[in-house]
């Protein structure tokens, strides 16, 4: 039978919560025994507003990975790849677990993060929290849609799911996710003309411009992957505008893309980042400052209801990869899917 996946492909809503998590040394049990509980919890508390629509996917990361599950692992996990270009950079910060919680309320999503949170209290630590809400009519901060280019149907579930390449882990998904803040009054200095020369869109009606008309530098044209026949290799956004008003306002777009294959994200994190070719970097960049990346694989429901045993001796944590260098050839892609990393906006410098 089928594996079941998680609810990766639900559709967009207008609230989200955001949770990065790191497993402290002896917190693994913990971790192992929440998994299977998961979504019951989820159950336990979308049951009291059941329109609100709650969902949660759960990611783990390469470390946490090994430190969790004895046996096989995903065939494309490993630890966030910095991206350094010669004027900007991808971080990568660290992240074992990632919530993904989504409902057309925030209060249910507030919900599930505190119980899930205090279940995993002492054992885990939060290091990065946001709350995404809708931006107007699916607008960034930025003024313009962001998600356009999601694919839809059954094309959503070739781009975002793991097919019979790697059987043990079928139904699973990989995403990584970025916070990127915005300097909104650099951005609303420029004219309109401007902003959709760097976005590679028309502001108002959202219409992507034409491929001779399109600056190479704008983020379409550097967010676009195309495989070894030309087809275009398409990922799943469920970007998120957050913003708070504290210490001068910190306001920008939570990116959380999930895919079949991880190298079709982080090769446009390449061409954003470096330049296609190296030195034409995405002109969003100028405005826009990435100050988080991590990298998950999302199992099935099924391996979270009944996860493989524990690990009989824990493995070291590995270092990090070492960034990509500014120079770096862009590797072509490989399996089928394709996609636009559709960044939204934020306010504010780190």
């Amino acid at each position: 039978m089928q594996a079941e996946p998680q609810a990766v492909l639900s559709p967009l809503t207008s609230a989200a919560v955001f949770l990065v998590l790191t497993v402290e040394p002896g917190g693994e049990d913990a971790v192992r025994d929440l998994l299977p509980d998961l979504a019951g919890l989820r159950r336990a508390v979308g049951f009291r507003a059941p329109e609100g629509g709650l969902t949660c996917v759960t990611g783990i990361g390469s470390d946490a990975w090994d430190r969790l599950f004895d046996g096989p692992r995903p065939a494309g996990l490993h630890p966030f790849r910095e991206v350094a270009g010669t004027r900007h950079r991808a971080p990568a910060t660290p992240g074992d677990l990632l919530l993904h919680l989504r409902a057309a309320r925030m209060d249910l999503c507030f919900e599930l993060a505190g119980r899930l949170t205090g279940r995993l209290a002492g054992a885990a630590t939060v290091v990065d929290s946001v709350q995404g809400f809708k931006y107007f009519d699916d607008r960034d901060l930025l003024g313009f849609v962001d998600g356009t280019e999601n694919p839809e149907g059954r094309a959503a579930e070739t781009a975002a799911v793991v097919g019979a390449e790697d059987q043990a882990f079928t139904g699973g998904s990989y995403v990584i996710v970025q916070k990127y803040l915005h300097d909104l009054d650099a951005w609303n200095a420029l004219s309109v003309e401007d902003q959709e020369r760097a976005v590679g869109r028309t502001k108002l009606t959202d219409i992507e411009f034409d491929d001779d008309a399109k600056p190479a530098d704008s983020h379409v044209a550097l967010s676009t992957v195309t495989g070894p026949g030309g087809e275009q290799r398409q990922i799943v956004r469920y970007n998120m505008a957050f913003g708070s008003f504290d210490r001068g306002g910190e306001f920008g777009t939570y990116f959380i893309g999930y895919a079949r294959d991880p190298e079709v994200t982080e090769e446009m994190l390449r061409n954003m980042f470096v330049g296609r070719p190296p030195g034409t970097t995405d002109r969003l960049l100028d405005f826009s400052t990435a100050v988080t990346g991590s990298l998950f694989f999302v199992p099935t429901a099924d391996f979270l209801d009944a996860p493989p045993p524990a690990p009989s001796a824990p493995p070291v944590r590995s270092a990090p990869p070492a960034p990509s260098a500014p120079s770096a050839p862009l590797a072509p892609s490989a399996p089928p899917a394709t996609g636009s990393l559709g960044i939204g906006s934020l306010r504010g410098t780190p």
